[in-house]
């Protein structure tokens, strides 16, 4: 018999991941979960906030604030998933060079609009950027997905020229054709991590989840959803 279900709450890069997963840790437990897939900001917030929840599952970085500021359980942190980040353009259109860091340089400076996210991914790009010492000259071009909202979406829409996530959130999105990761160099990866809530009444049923999460039985789901075993 299913016993309480645990509420969890993701960012959306997770978001796939966790729908393929979460039946077998049922299956297996005997524990349903439900878990809320959003923004990773506005999860961040809500779990400051004093939402409460069995299990958080955020980018590494925010679990360790939220870790700091008494949100979460100390010492259950744990890495389980990592995810790279890539490039897609509209279906049909000409394909870009982002073979090498020069070839994805000139492939930006030509793109007339250029998404990126509001996630650590869009961060790291926006530092990439700045590193190549373009961000000025692209200001103007470049297209943010409001939270929540696939930075595939722009492209589908025409938004954007050239989009830039994390290949687990554009892969499944219609309309848009990935081009390829970015050259292994120049790779921005995002480890995601989990913790259990510190207000959680279930902390057993979180931690059998969040093992389950990080064992060997979800690695070849966390890959076909375009991502990797952290």
């Amino acid at each position: 018999m299913t016993r309480l279900g645990l509420r969890c709450i993701a960012s959306m890069a997770t978001r796939q991941l966790l729908v393929e997963l979460l039946p077998g840790f049922t299956q297996r437990s005997g524990h349903g979960a439900s878990v809320e897939s959003v923004a990773g900001v506005d999860a961040a917030r809500r779990v400051q906030d004093g939402e409460v929840f069995d299990l958080v599952l955020l980018a590494s970085d925010a679990i360790d604030k939220l870790m700091a500021a008494g949100r979460l359980l100390p010492g259950s942190k744990v890495d389980w998933v990592c995810s790279g980040m890539a490039v897609a353009v509209r279906a049909g259109a000409p394909l870009p060079d982002i073979h090498s860091e020069e070839a994805l340089r000139q492939t930006v400076l030509a793109a007339d609009r250029i998404g990126h996210s509001t996630g650590p991914s869009g961060v790291a790009l926006v530092r990439l950027f700045r590193r190549w010492g373009i961000a000025d000259a692209l200001h103007e071009r470049m297209v943010q997905a409001p939270p929540g909202v696939p930075v595939g979406a722009l492209i589908a829409a025409g938004a954007a020229e050239l989009g830039f996530q994390q290949h687990s959130e554009l892969l499944h999105v219609p309309g848009i054709h990935i081009v390829g990761p970015l050259p292994p160099a120049l790779q921005i990866n995002t480890t995601f991590s989990a913790a259990v809530g510190a207000q959680s009444l279930q902390v057993d049923a979180a931690r059998a989840l969040l093992a389950y999460l990080a064992s060997p039985l979800a690695q070849d789901a966390k890959r076909r959803q375009g991502m990797e075993p952290a």
